[in-house]
Protein backbone atom coordinates (compact mmCIF):
# COMPACT_ATOMS: atom_id res chain seq x y z
CA UNK A 1 0.00 0.00 0.00
CA UNK A 2 1.36 3.47 -1.20
CA UNK A 3 1.36 6.34 1.29
CA UNK A 4 -0.58 9.52 0.93
CA UNK A 5 2.24 11.74 1.59
CA UNK A 6 5.17 11.86 -0.91
CA UNK A 7 8.53 13.90 -0.05
CA UNK A 8 11.70 14.93 -1.24
CA UNK A 9 14.97 16.73 0.00
CA UNK A 10 14.89 20.71 0.10
CA UNK A 11 18.04 22.28 -0.82
CA UNK A 12 20.11 24.12 1.61
CA UNK A 13 20.01 27.10 0.09
CA UNK A 14 15.97 27.28 -0.10
CA UNK A 15 15.83 26.55 3.38
CA UNK A 16 18.36 29.27 3.97
CA UNK A 17 16.07 31.47 2.00
CA UNK A 18 12.65 30.46 4.01
CA UNK A 19 14.27 31.19 7.25
CA UNK A 20 14.80 34.75 6.41
CA UNK A 21 11.18 35.09 5.38
CA UNK A 22 7.74 34.40 5.38
CA UNK A 23 6.78 30.89 3.38
CA UNK A 24 4.13 31.28 0.11
CA UNK A 25 2.65 28.39 -1.19
CA UNK A 26 3.90 26.78 -4.68
CA UNK A 27 3.77 28.62 -7.69
CA UNK A 28 1.42 25.93 -9.55
CA UNK A 29 -2.06 27.56 -9.79
CA UNK A 30 -5.33 26.09 -9.70
CA UNK A 31 -6.06 27.79 -12.67
CA UNK A 32 -3.62 25.51 -14.52
CA UNK A 33 -6.67 22.47 -13.63
CA UNK A 34 -8.84 21.91 -16.12
CA UNK A 35 -11.95 19.93 -14.60
CA UNK A 36 -14.29 17.84 -17.36
CA UNK A 37 -17.08 16.00 -16.12
CA UNK A 38 -18.96 13.42 -18.72
CA UNK A 39 -21.98 12.52 -19.29
CA UNK A 40 -21.56 9.18 -17.48
CA UNK A 41 -20.44 11.42 -13.88
CA UNK A 42 -16.81 10.70 -14.42
CA UNK A 43 -14.11 13.23 -13.46
CA UNK A 44 -11.04 13.87 -15.65
CA UNK A 45 -8.41 16.79 -14.55
CA UNK A 46 -6.29 18.11 -17.29
CA UNK A 47 -2.46 19.80 -16.02
CA UNK A 48 -0.89 20.84 -18.81
CA UNK A 49 3.20 21.73 -17.82
CA UNK A 50 5.21 22.05 -21.26
CA UNK A 51 8.54 20.81 -21.52
CA UNK A 52 7.90 16.77 -20.60
CA UNK A 53 7.43 14.42 -23.12
CA UNK A 54 6.16 11.87 -20.47
CA UNK A 55 2.91 12.25 -19.36
CA UNK A 56 1.91 11.09 -15.25
CA UNK A 57 -1.42 9.29 -15.79
CA UNK A 58 -3.68 7.78 -13.33
CA UNK A 59 -6.95 7.61 -11.97
CA UNK A 60 -7.99 6.92 -8.25
CA UNK A 61 -11.62 5.17 -7.93
CA UNK A 62 -12.72 6.41 -4.65
CA UNK A 63 -13.29 3.22 -2.66
CA UNK A 64 -11.24 1.39 0.00
CA UNK A 65 -11.32 -0.81 3.21
CA UNK A 66 -13.83 1.58 4.74
CA UNK A 67 -16.30 0.18 2.06
CA UNK A 68 -16.17 -3.80 3.10
CA UNK A 69 -18.29 -5.26 5.80
CA UNK A 70 -17.45 -8.11 7.74
CA UNK A 71 -17.06 -11.26 5.47
CA UNK A 72 -15.58 -9.43 2.63
CA UNK A 73 -12.68 -7.53 4.60
CA UNK A 74 -9.54 -7.31 2.02
CA UNK A 75 -11.94 -6.63 -1.41
CA UNK A 76 -11.03 -3.39 -1.64
CA UNK A 77 -7.12 -4.44 -2.23
CA UNK A 78 -7.77 -7.77 -3.88
CA UNK A 79 -9.61 -5.78 -6.80
CA UNK A 80 -6.40 -3.92 -7.06
CA UNK A 81 -4.89 -6.84 -7.75
CA UNK A 82 -7.30 -8.64 -9.96
CA UNK A 83 -7.86 -4.77 -12.11
CA UNK A 84 -4.19 -5.77 -13.96
CA UNK A 85 -5.61 -9.62 -14.85
CA UNK A 86 -6.87 -8.46 -18.31
CA UNK A 87 -9.93 -8.14 -20.37
CA UNK A 88 -11.86 -9.69 -22.76
CA UNK A 89 -9.38 -8.86 -25.43
CA UNK A 90 -6.46 -8.67 -23.33
CA UNK A 91 -5.33 -12.06 -20.79
CA UNK A 92 -6.21 -14.64 -22.70
CA UNK A 93 -5.72 -16.95 -26.17
CA UNK A 94 -9.68 -18.42 -25.78
CA UNK A 95 -11.92 -15.91 -24.35
CA UNK A 96 -14.80 -18.22 -24.93
CA UNK A 97 -13.06 -21.41 -23.38
CA UNK A 98 -11.81 -19.16 -20.58
CA UNK A 99 -15.49 -17.95 -19.52
CA UNK A 100 -16.53 -21.34 -19.83
CA UNK A 101 -14.06 -21.85 -17.01
CA UNK A 102 -15.04 -18.92 -14.79
CA UNK A 103 -18.16 -20.26 -14.99
CA UNK A 104 -17.13 -24.03 -13.74
CA UNK A 105 -14.85 -22.32 -10.64
CA UNK A 106 -17.55 -20.80 -9.65
CA UNK A 107 -20.41 -23.56 -9.67
CA UNK A 108 -17.85 -25.48 -7.52
CA UNK A 109 -16.26 -23.51 -5.42
CA UNK A 110 -20.17 -22.80 -4.22
CA UNK A 111 -20.22 -26.77 -3.49
CA UNK A 112 -16.97 -26.55 -1.55
CA UNK A 113 -18.23 -23.54 0.62
CA UNK A 114 -21.23 -26.18 1.80
CA UNK A 115 -18.54 -28.92 2.68
CA UNK A 116 -16.51 -26.38 4.44
CA UNK A 117 -19.14 -24.76 5.94
CA UNK A 118 -19.98 -27.81 7.69
CA UNK A 119 -16.08 -28.38 8.67
CA UNK A 120 -15.96 -24.81 10.57
CA UNK A 121 -19.34 -25.96 12.42
CA UNK A 122 -17.75 -28.98 13.46
CA UNK A 123 -14.38 -27.13 14.54
CA UNK A 124 -16.41 -24.63 16.27
CA UNK A 125 -18.08 -26.92 18.70
CA UNK A 126 -15.18 -29.23 19.34
CA UNK A 127 -16.02 -31.78 17.10
CA UNK A 128 -12.81 -31.42 15.03
CA UNK A 129 -9.52 -30.21 15.75
CA UNK A 130 -8.89 -28.12 12.28
CA UNK A 131 -11.44 -27.75 9.70
CA UNK A 132 -8.49 -27.02 7.05
CA UNK A 133 -7.09 -30.55 7.81
CA UNK A 134 -7.31 -32.68 4.96
CA UNK A 135 -8.11 -35.84 6.80
CA UNK A 136 -11.24 -34.72 8.16
CA UNK A 137 -12.45 -34.06 4.33
CA UNK A 138 -15.08 -36.85 3.13
CA UNK A 139 -14.52 -38.39 -0.10
CA UNK A 140 -16.75 -35.96 -1.95
CA UNK A 141 -15.29 -32.88 -0.80
CA UNK A 142 -11.61 -33.96 -1.96
CA UNK A 143 -12.53 -34.94 -5.46
CA UNK A 144 -14.14 -31.72 -5.64
CA UNK A 145 -11.07 -29.93 -4.54
CA UNK A 146 -9.53 -32.02 -7.59
CA UNK A 147 -11.82 -31.00 -9.75
CA UNK A 148 -11.43 -27.45 -8.50
CA UNK A 149 -7.63 -27.56 -9.02
CA UNK A 150 -8.07 -29.37 -12.81
CA UNK A 151 -10.09 -26.35 -13.64
CA UNK A 152 -7.30 -23.96 -12.69
CA UNK A 153 -4.76 -25.66 -14.64
CA UNK A 154 -6.36 -25.87 -17.71
CA UNK A 155 -7.43 -22.02 -16.72
CA UNK A 156 -3.64 -21.30 -16.46
CA UNK A 157 -2.87 -22.83 -19.93
CA UNK A 158 -4.79 -20.18 -22.03
CA UNK A 159 -3.47 -17.12 -20.20
CA UNK A 160 -1.04 -14.48 -21.34
CA UNK A 161 0.99 -13.39 -18.01
CA UNK A 162 1.00 -10.03 -17.61
CA UNK A 163 -0.04 -9.31 -20.84
CA UNK A 164 -1.65 -5.78 -19.39
CA UNK A 165 1.63 -4.79 -18.22
CA UNK A 166 3.72 -6.07 -21.91
CA UNK A 167 1.24 -3.80 -23.93
CA UNK A 168 2.34 -0.39 -21.65
CA UNK A 169 6.03 -1.53 -21.62
CA UNK A 170 6.24 -2.22 -25.19
CA UNK A 171 4.68 1.49 -26.01
CA UNK A 172 7.17 3.03 -23.57
CA UNK A 173 5.02 3.50 -20.34
CA UNK A 174 6.97 2.72 -16.90
CA UNK A 175 6.64 2.66 -13.36
CA UNK A 176 3.13 0.84 -13.51
CA UNK A 177 1.40 0.41 -10.51
CA UNK A 178 -1.53 0.38 -7.82
CA UNK A 179 -2.17 0.87 -3.69
CA UNK A 180 -5.50 1.06 -1.80
CA UNK A 181 -6.03 2.86 1.33
CA UNK A 182 -8.74 2.51 3.87
CA UNK A 183 -10.71 5.30 1.67
CA UNK A 184 -9.19 4.70 -1.98
CA UNK A 185 -7.45 2.38 -4.66
CA UNK A 186 -5.25 4.27 -7.09
CA UNK A 187 -4.04 3.31 -10.68
CA UNK A 188 -1.16 5.14 -12.04
CA UNK A 189 2.08 5.25 -15.03
CA UNK A 190 3.93 7.33 -16.39
CA UNK A 191 2.63 7.10 -20.98
CA UNK A 192 4.68 9.10 -23.99
CA UNK A 193 2.90 11.97 -25.22
CA UNK A 194 2.33 10.35 -27.92
CA UNK A 195 0.68 6.96 -26.46
CA UNK A 196 -2.24 8.99 -24.65
CA UNK A 197 -5.00 7.15 -26.71
CA UNK A 198 -3.38 3.85 -25.99
CA UNK A 199 -3.81 4.59 -22.18
CA UNK A 200 -7.15 6.03 -22.88
CA UNK A 201 -7.99 2.70 -24.02
CA UNK A 202 -6.41 0.36 -21.93
CA UNK A 203 -7.96 1.98 -18.75
CA UNK A 204 -11.58 1.92 -20.39
CA UNK A 205 -11.23 -1.39 -21.15
CA UNK A 206 -10.62 -2.97 -17.94
CA UNK A 207 -13.50 -0.30 -16.53
CA UNK A 208 -15.75 -1.82 -19.22
CA UNK A 209 -14.65 -5.39 -19.75
CA UNK A 210 -13.25 -6.83 -16.71
CA UNK A 211 -13.42 -10.22 -16.28
CA UNK A 212 -11.68 -10.83 -12.99
CA UNK A 213 -9.84 -14.51 -13.79
CA UNK A 214 -7.61 -16.22 -11.76
CA UNK A 215 -9.93 -14.43 -9.26
CA UNK A 216 -9.49 -17.53 -6.59
CA UNK A 217 -5.73 -18.01 -7.09
CA UNK A 218 -5.07 -14.67 -6.72
CA UNK A 219 -6.34 -14.94 -3.31
CA UNK A 220 -3.58 -16.91 -2.51
CA UNK A 221 -1.21 -14.11 -3.88
CA UNK A 222 -3.19 -11.45 -1.44
CA UNK A 223 -2.49 -14.04 1.30
CA UNK A 224 1.28 -14.29 0.81
CA UNK A 225 1.05 -10.60 0.59
CA UNK A 226 -0.54 -10.08 3.97
CA UNK A 227 2.19 -12.71 5.31
CA UNK A 228 5.08 -10.47 4.19
CA UNK A 229 3.65 -7.56 5.23
CA UNK A 230 1.53 -8.38 8.74
CA UNK A 231 1.76 -11.79 10.14
CA UNK A 232 6.03 -11.73 9.79
CA UNK A 233 6.99 -8.41 10.47
CA UNK A 234 7.70 -7.97 14.20
CA UNK A 235 4.95 -5.37 14.73
CA UNK A 236 2.43 -5.85 11.94
CA UNK A 237 0.00 -8.50 13.91
CA UNK A 238 -0.41 -5.77 17.20
CA UNK A 239 -0.06 -3.01 15.45
CA UNK A 240 -3.22 -4.36 13.60
CA UNK A 241 -5.19 -5.37 17.23
CA UNK A 242 -4.10 -2.06 18.46
CA UNK A 243 -6.51 -0.48 15.23
CA UNK A 244 -9.01 -3.14 16.32
CA UNK A 245 -8.79 -1.75 20.01
CA UNK A 246 -8.67 1.98 18.76
CA UNK A 247 -11.78 1.76 16.20
CA UNK A 248 -14.54 0.47 18.00
CA UNK A 249 -17.50 0.51 15.50
CA UNK A 250 -16.07 2.11 11.84
CA UNK A 251 -14.65 -0.08 9.42
CA UNK A 252 -11.23 1.26 9.64
CA UNK A 253 -10.84 -0.88 12.72
CA UNK A 254 -9.48 -3.84 10.05
CA UNK A 255 -6.16 -3.18 7.67
CA UNK A 256 -7.17 -2.81 3.77
CA UNK A 257 -5.41 -6.52 3.80
CA UNK A 258 -8.39 -7.81 5.37
CA UNK A 259 -8.97 -10.21 8.02
CA UNK A 260 -7.97 -14.09 7.08
CA UNK A 261 -10.69 -15.69 7.39
CA UNK A 262 -12.92 -13.44 4.66
CA UNK A 263 -9.48 -13.99 2.25
CA UNK A 264 -10.10 -17.77 2.47
CA UNK A 265 -13.88 -17.25 1.68
CA UNK A 266 -14.60 -14.15 -0.34
CA UNK A 267 -16.93 -15.12 -3.84
CA UNK A 268 -16.45 -14.08 -7.08
CA UNK A 269 -19.71 -13.06 -7.42
CA UNK A 270 -19.84 -10.85 -4.05
CA UNK A 271 -16.70 -9.50 -5.75
CA UNK A 272 -18.65 -8.42 -9.00
CA UNK A 273 -21.50 -7.06 -6.96
CA UNK A 274 -18.75 -4.39 -5.18
CA UNK A 275 -17.50 -3.71 -8.48
CA UNK A 276 -20.59 -2.81 -9.83
CA UNK A 277 -21.42 -0.52 -7.11
CA UNK A 278 -17.46 0.75 -6.18
CA UNK A 279 -16.13 1.25 -9.92
CA UNK A 280 -18.63 3.00 -11.41
CA UNK A 281 -17.80 6.04 -13.59
CA UNK A 282 -19.64 8.69 -10.88
CA UNK A 283 -17.08 7.29 -8.30
CA UNK A 284 -13.71 7.55 -10.58
CA UNK A 285 -11.75 11.05 -11.21
CA UNK A 286 -8.90 10.46 -13.34
CA UNK A 287 -5.74 13.00 -14.34
CA UNK A 288 -3.31 13.81 -16.78
CA UNK A 289 -0.31 15.72 -15.62
CA UNK A 290 2.68 16.72 -18.44
CA UNK A 291 2.95 17.99 -21.78
CA UNK A 292 -0.04 16.67 -24.20
CA UNK A 293 -2.55 18.50 -26.35
CA UNK A 294 -5.49 19.48 -23.96
CA UNK A 295 -7.70 19.72 -26.76
CA UNK A 296 -6.98 15.91 -28.32
CA UNK A 297 -7.35 14.51 -24.21
CA UNK A 298 -10.81 16.16 -23.53
CA UNK A 299 -12.09 14.39 -27.53
CA UNK A 300 -9.94 11.00 -26.02
CA UNK A 301 -11.76 10.89 -22.63
CA UNK A 302 -15.14 11.50 -24.46
CA UNK A 303 -14.71 8.64 -26.67
CA UNK A 304 -13.31 6.39 -24.54
CA UNK A 305 -13.68 6.97 -20.80
CA UNK A 306 -17.70 8.15 -21.75
CA UNK A 307 -18.08 4.56 -22.67
CA UNK A 308 -18.16 3.26 -19.33
CA UNK A 309 -21.62 2.80 -18.48
CA UNK A 310 -22.62 3.86 -15.20
CA UNK A 311 -24.13 2.12 -12.26
CA UNK A 312 -27.46 1.53 -11.57
CA UNK A 313 -27.03 1.52 -7.73
CA UNK A 314 -25.18 3.81 -6.11
CA UNK A 315 -21.83 3.41 -4.44
CA UNK A 316 -21.43 1.72 -1.44
CA UNK A 317 -21.98 4.28 1.42
CA UNK A 318 -20.27 4.23 5.11
CA UNK A 319 -22.72 4.14 7.54
CA UNK A 320 -21.03 2.79 10.88
CA UNK A 321 -18.85 5.35 12.80
CA UNK A 322 -17.13 5.36 16.09
CA UNK A 323 -19.48 6.72 19.04
CA UNK A 324 -17.17 8.62 21.65
CA UNK A 325 -14.93 6.76 23.39
CA UNK A 326 -15.74 6.56 27.45
CA UNK A 327 -12.73 5.41 28.66
CA UNK A 328 -9.03 5.11 28.40
CA UNK A 329 -8.03 1.87 26.72
CA UNK A 330 -4.41 0.15 27.11
CA UNK A 331 -2.84 -2.16 25.25
CA UNK A 332 0.40 -3.93 25.88
CA UNK A 333 1.96 -6.32 23.46
CA UNK A 334 5.74 -8.30 23.18
CA UNK A 335 7.43 -8.57 19.87
CA UNK A 336 10.86 -8.61 18.08
CA UNK A 337 11.10 -4.62 18.57
CA UNK A 338 12.87 -1.95 20.90
CA UNK A 339 10.08 -0.99 23.48
CA UNK A 340 7.61 1.20 22.16
CA UNK A 341 4.85 3.72 23.12
CA UNK A 342 2.08 4.66 20.69
CA UNK A 343 -0.85 6.49 22.32
CA UNK A 344 -4.06 7.79 20.44
CA UNK A 345 -6.84 10.59 20.79
CA UNK A 346 -9.92 10.41 18.48
CA UNK A 347 -9.59 13.25 15.42
CA UNK A 348 -11.95 14.30 12.70
CA UNK A 349 -11.88 13.90 8.93
CA UNK A 350 -9.97 15.35 6.61
CA UNK A 351 -11.46 19.01 5.52
CA UNK A 352 -12.42 19.66 9.20
CA UNK A 353 -12.09 23.08 10.22
CA UNK A 354 -9.66 22.62 12.84
CA UNK A 355 -7.32 20.66 10.43
CA UNK A 356 -4.66 23.20 9.77
CA UNK A 357 -4.51 24.07 13.40
CA UNK A 358 -4.38 20.30 14.57
CA UNK A 359 -1.42 19.65 11.55
CA UNK A 360 0.20 22.40 12.52
CA UNK A 361 0.65 21.66 16.67
CA UNK A 362 1.58 18.09 15.42
CA UNK A 363 4.34 19.46 13.49
CA UNK A 364 5.70 21.88 16.03
CA UNK A 365 6.46 18.73 18.09
CA UNK A 366 7.71 16.33 15.25
CA UNK A 367 10.99 15.55 13.26
CA UNK A 368 14.64 16.23 14.91
CA UNK A 369 13.96 19.55 15.15
CA UNK A 370 10.85 19.07 16.82
CA UNK A 371 9.41 19.93 20.94
CA UNK A 372 9.19 15.88 21.14
CA UNK A 373 12.87 15.22 19.99
CA UNK A 374 14.24 18.00 21.93
CA UNK A 375 12.84 17.07 25.15
CA UNK A 376 13.09 13.32 25.20
CA UNK A 377 15.99 12.56 22.96
CA UNK A 378 18.06 15.26 23.25
CA UNK A 379 17.21 16.56 26.79
CA UNK A 380 15.40 13.58 29.52
CA UNK A 381 17.53 11.33 26.97
CA UNK A 382 14.31 9.01 28.19
CA UNK A 383 14.22 7.86 24.27
CA UNK A 384 15.86 7.46 20.81
CA UNK A 385 12.86 8.86 18.78
CA UNK A 386 9.90 10.43 19.22
CA UNK A 387 7.22 11.40 16.44
CA UNK A 388 3.24 13.03 16.30
CA UNK A 389 1.06 11.95 13.71
CA UNK A 390 -2.30 13.44 12.41
CA UNK A 391 -4.08 10.41 10.39
CA UNK A 392 -7.19 12.84 8.85
CA UNK A 393 -9.30 10.53 6.44
CA UNK A 394 -12.52 10.72 4.69
CA UNK A 395 -14.77 9.71 7.43
CA UNK A 396 -12.57 9.68 11.00
CA UNK A 397 -9.25 10.45 12.18
CA UNK A 398 -6.62 10.26 14.95
CA UNK A 399 -3.75 12.24 16.68
CA UNK A 400 -1.00 9.89 17.48
CA UNK A 401 2.29 10.70 19.62
CA UNK A 402 4.41 7.85 20.03
CA UNK A 403 8.06 7.37 21.33
CA UNK A 404 11.35 4.29 21.09
CA UNK A 405 12.51 4.01 24.92
CA UNK A 406 16.49 4.24 25.51
CA UNK A 407 18.42 1.78 27.01
CA UNK A 408 17.74 1.73 30.23
CA UNK A 409 14.87 3.72 30.30
CA UNK A 410 10.82 2.32 29.43
CA UNK A 411 7.71 3.07 27.50
CA UNK A 412 6.06 4.45 30.35
CA UNK A 413 9.00 7.05 30.79
CA UNK A 414 8.49 7.82 27.30
CA UNK A 415 4.47 8.08 27.65
CA UNK A 416 4.98 10.54 30.77
CA UNK A 417 7.26 12.42 28.04
CA UNK A 418 4.84 12.95 25.72
CA UNK A 419 2.16 14.08 27.85
CA UNK A 420 4.48 16.85 29.52
CA UNK A 421 4.96 18.25 26.14
CA UNK A 422 1.17 18.10 25.30
CA UNK A 423 0.59 19.97 28.68
CA UNK A 424 2.98 23.19 27.59
CA UNK A 425 0.78 23.55 24.33
CA UNK A 426 -1.96 23.40 26.40
CA UNK A 427 -0.52 26.13 29.07
CA UNK A 428 1.57 28.42 27.29
CA UNK A 429 1.05 29.86 23.78
CA UNK A 430 3.74 28.98 20.92
CA UNK A 431 6.40 31.69 20.24
CA UNK A 432 5.62 33.68 16.68
CA UNK A 433 9.10 32.76 15.85
CA UNK A 434 8.98 29.13 16.19
CA UNK A 435 5.54 28.74 15.07
CA UNK A 436 6.63 30.59 11.74
CA UNK A 437 9.96 28.51 11.40
CA UNK A 438 7.30 25.02 11.20
CA UNK A 439 5.22 27.30 9.02
CA UNK A 440 8.12 27.75 6.48
CA UNK A 441 9.14 24.19 6.63
CA UNK A 442 5.25 22.58 6.33
CA UNK A 443 4.28 25.15 3.55
CA UNK A 444 8.18 23.92 1.59
CA UNK A 445 7.52 20.45 1.75
CA UNK A 446 4.30 21.05 0.42
CA UNK A 447 6.15 23.24 -2.75
CA UNK A 448 8.26 20.11 -3.16
CA UNK A 449 5.12 18.08 -4.39
CA UNK A 450 3.99 20.55 -6.97
CA UNK A 451 7.23 20.45 -8.89
CA UNK A 452 6.94 17.43 -10.70
CA UNK A 453 4.47 15.53 -12.96
CA UNK A 454 4.33 12.63 -10.96
CA UNK A 455 3.59 14.07 -7.50
CA UNK A 456 1.57 16.68 -9.06
CA UNK A 457 -0.74 13.45 -10.03
CA UNK A 458 -1.22 11.65 -6.96
CA UNK A 459 -1.78 15.08 -5.12
CA UNK A 460 -4.62 15.71 -7.85
CA UNK A 461 -6.15 12.38 -7.43
CA UNK A 462 -5.75 11.86 -3.91
CA UNK A 463 -7.21 15.10 -2.62
CA UNK A 464 -10.06 14.90 -4.83
CA UNK A 465 -10.55 11.22 -3.50
CA UNK A 466 -10.54 12.77 -0.03
CA UNK A 467 -12.89 15.69 -0.92
CA UNK A 468 -11.65 17.98 -3.79
CA UNK A 469 -8.86 18.60 -5.81
CA UNK A 470 -8.70 22.11 -5.27
CA UNK A 471 -7.79 21.86 -1.65
CA UNK A 472 -4.21 21.08 -2.83
CA UNK A 473 -3.81 24.66 -3.52
CA UNK A 474 -5.76 26.52 -1.14
CA UNK A 475 -4.00 24.42 1.98
CA UNK A 476 -0.98 26.03 2.44
CA UNK A 477 -2.76 29.52 2.95
CA UNK A 478 -4.96 28.15 5.77
CA UNK A 479 -1.60 26.57 7.04
CA UNK A 480 -0.25 30.26 7.33
CA UNK A 481 -2.93 31.54 8.81
CA UNK A 482 -2.88 29.36 11.83
CA UNK A 483 -2.12 31.47 15.05
CA UNK A 484 -0.77 30.42 18.48
CA UNK A 485 -4.31 30.95 20.00
CA UNK A 486 -5.27 28.45 17.41
CA UNK A 487 -2.74 25.71 18.21
CA UNK A 488 -3.34 26.69 22.26
CA UNK A 489 -7.13 25.72 21.31
CA UNK A 490 -6.88 22.38 19.49
CA UNK A 491 -4.39 21.18 22.53
CA UNK A 492 -6.90 21.65 25.12
CA UNK A 493 -9.71 20.07 22.74
CA UNK A 494 -8.75 17.20 21.47
CA UNK A 495 -6.36 15.22 24.20
CA UNK A 496 -8.36 14.43 26.77
CA UNK A 497 -6.37 12.06 29.28
CA UNK A 498 -9.58 9.86 30.24
CA UNK A 499 -9.97 8.85 26.43
CA UNK A 500 -6.60 7.84 25.52
CA UNK A 501 -5.68 4.65 23.78
CA UNK A 502 -2.62 3.28 24.10
CA UNK A 503 -0.19 0.59 22.77
CA UNK A 504 3.13 -0.13 24.56
CA UNK A 505 5.12 -2.52 22.54
CA UNK A 506 7.75 -4.68 24.76
CA UNK A 507 11.20 -6.59 23.16
CA UNK A 508 11.39 -10.46 23.70
CA UNK A 509 14.55 -10.36 26.00
CA UNK A 510 16.22 -13.41 24.65
CA UNK A 511 15.72 -12.33 20.74
CA UNK A 512 17.12 -8.97 21.75
CA UNK A 513 20.20 -10.05 23.87
CA UNK A 514 20.94 -13.26 21.02
CA UNK A 515 20.66 -10.15 18.37
CA UNK A 516 22.41 -6.99 19.36
CA UNK A 517 22.12 -5.34 16.06
CA UNK A 518 18.46 -6.21 16.01
CA UNK A 519 18.17 -4.39 18.79
CA UNK A 520 19.31 -1.16 17.41
CA UNK A 521 17.10 -0.85 14.42
CA UNK A 522 14.43 1.45 15.30
CA UNK A 523 10.69 -0.30 15.01
CA UNK A 524 10.42 1.71 11.14
CA UNK A 525 13.89 -0.55 10.29
CA UNK A 526 12.87 -3.97 11.78
CA UNK A 527 9.94 -4.00 9.90
CA UNK A 528 12.07 -3.45 6.72
CA UNK A 529 14.59 -5.88 8.10
CA UNK A 530 11.68 -8.39 9.04
CA UNK A 531 10.33 -8.58 5.25
CA UNK A 532 13.97 -9.13 4.29
CA UNK A 533 14.61 -11.93 6.83
CA UNK A 534 11.29 -13.98 5.51
CA UNK A 535 12.44 -13.55 1.71
CA UNK A 536 16.64 -14.79 2.81
CA UNK A 537 15.03 -17.21 4.84
CA UNK A 538 13.65 -19.41 1.88
CA UNK A 539 17.29 -19.40 0.31
CA UNK A 540 18.91 -22.92 1.02
CA UNK A 541 22.24 -23.01 -1.73
CA UNK A 542 25.09 -21.68 0.15
CA UNK A 543 26.50 -20.80 -3.37
CA UNK A 544 23.57 -18.47 -3.22
CA UNK A 545 23.64 -17.11 0.03
CA UNK A 546 27.70 -16.15 -0.62
CA UNK A 547 27.04 -14.31 -3.75
CA UNK A 548 24.39 -12.18 -2.34
CA UNK A 549 27.12 -11.62 0.52
CA UNK A 550 29.71 -10.35 -2.27
CA UNK A 551 26.66 -8.35 -3.63
CA UNK A 552 25.99 -6.64 -0.37
CA UNK A 553 29.91 -5.97 -0.09
CA UNK A 554 30.72 -4.48 -3.39
CA UNK A 555 27.52 -1.85 -2.18
CA UNK A 556 28.54 -0.88 1.02
CA UNK A 557 29.78 1.67 0.28
CA UNK A 558 26.74 3.69 -1.88
CA UNK A 559 24.75 2.64 1.31
CA UNK A 560 23.00 5.57 2.85
CA UNK A 561 23.84 6.45 6.78
CA UNK A 562 20.15 6.24 7.80
CA UNK A 563 19.88 3.12 6.20
CA UNK A 564 23.14 1.45 7.51
CA UNK A 565 21.74 -0.67 10.64
CA UNK A 566 19.36 -2.70 8.49
CA UNK A 567 22.42 -3.16 5.92
CA UNK A 568 24.65 -4.02 8.87
CA UNK A 569 22.13 -6.46 10.20
CA UNK A 570 21.03 -8.26 6.45
CA UNK A 571 25.05 -8.41 5.96
CA UNK A 572 25.20 -10.60 10.17
CA UNK A 573 22.03 -12.82 9.13
CA UNK A 574 23.57 -13.66 5.52
CA UNK A 575 27.06 -14.46 7.39
CA UNK A 576 25.25 -16.53 9.73
CA UNK A 577 23.11 -18.10 7.31
CA UNK A 578 25.89 -19.12 5.36
CA UNK A 579 27.68 -20.49 8.55
CA UNK A 580 24.79 -22.91 9.25
CA UNK A 581 24.04 -24.23 5.60
CA UNK A 582 27.81 -25.13 5.03
CA UNK A 583 27.69 -26.78 8.50
CA UNK A 584 24.50 -28.83 7.48
CA UNK A 585 26.58 -30.06 4.77
CA UNK A 586 29.38 -30.84 6.52
CA UNK A 587 27.03 -33.05 8.38
CA UNK A 588 26.24 -35.02 5.42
Amino acid sequence: MITQRLTALLPALLLALLALAPARPATAQQENVEEIVLDNGMKVLLFQRPGDPRVACGWIAKVGSANERPGITGLAHLFEHMMFKGTRTIGTKDIDRDLEIIAELDKVRAQLSEYQDELDRRERLGMIEDASDPAVRSPEHQALLDRFDQLLAEQKELLVDNEFDQIYTKAGGTGMNAGTSTDWTIYFINMPANKLELWFWMESDRLTNPIFRQFYSERDVVWEERRMRTDSTPTGQLDEEFDALFWKASPYSWQPIGWPSDLDRITREEALDFFGRNYSPNNLTAALVGDFDAAEAKKLAEKYFGRIPRSPVPPTPVRTFDPPQEGLKRFEGVAETRPTVRVRWHAFPVGHVDEPALQMMTELLNGKTGRLYKSLVEDSEVATSASSQLDARRYGGYVQLSGVAAPEHSPEEVERGLYAEIKKLQDTPVGERELQKVKNQVVADKARRLSNNFFILFQLLLYDGNGDWKDMFTEADKLLAVTPADIQRVAKTYFPMETRTIAIYRTKETDAAADPLWAKLTPEQQGMAGMMKQRLAAVTDPAQVEMMLGQFSAQAGAVPPDQKPVFDWVVSFLEKKLEELKAEGGDS
